[in-house]
């Protein structure tokens, strides 16, 4: 008896890591909100996660805020003819009542521009989501490998998990500057 409760006892410690980089509020569940690091000379980032509704309503995320770069945006990458463009959605992202959104590369995706420092793997950056129902939920980013890869549902590879270098991006940074993105904010 003492054995299976030792046994359960590590089984759970070892669980909690994996559940530990989630967070809700309300019907909303954030989960492993990412960024990958980036090189010394890079001046934006993006960040990524899933957000699930289990209410019975839509909410919105419609901003976030944070201290470790200049700005924050919500985005998303459009195929317009064959190239690839980034845009600000200033409506924000709908989460479906009953559904997952996730924010990925090539989809939806926050944009942090004018970063006040690289960001190194291992690392955390404090922001907050801001949804137009559910209000502010404080989240934790966590800077994963350059060429980290999160693991889907369905495990196969989503449509958002594409090169930058399809979207005339270099490998070594995640700077939009100058890539169409229909707005000046990126320079």
């Amino acid at each position: 008896m003492i054995r299976y409760a030792l046994s359960a006892a590590f089984a759970a410690l070892f669980a909690l890591p994996a559940a530990a980089h989630d967070f809700t509020t309300g019907d909303l569940t954030v989960e492993h909100p990412y960024a990958r690091a980036t090189t010394s000379q890079a001046q934006m980032a993006g960040g990524f996660m899933t957000i699930t509704n289990n209410g019975t309503e839509s909410d919105r995320l419609i901003g976030v805020e944070g201290a470790f770069a200049r700005d924050f945006q919500v985005h998303l990458t459009e195929d317009n003819d064959g190239v690839m463009r980034m845009r600000e959605v200033e409506a924000g992202v709908e989460i479906p009542a009953g559904e997952s959104v996730e924010l990925m590369r090539g989809s939806y995706h926050v944009m942090f521009m004018g970063l006040d420092n690289a960001l190194a793997e291992g690392e955390t950056y404090d922001a907050t989501l801001i949804f137009e129902n559910a209000g502010e939920l404080p989240i934790t980013f966590k800077v994963e490998a350059f060429n980290y890869q999160p693991e889907h549902s369905d495990g196969s590879m989503a449509h958002g998990e594409m090169s930058h270098d399809s979207m005339g991006h270099d490998e070594d940074s995640d700077n939009h500057a100058g890539h169409g993105h229909g707005h000046s904010g990126h320079d």
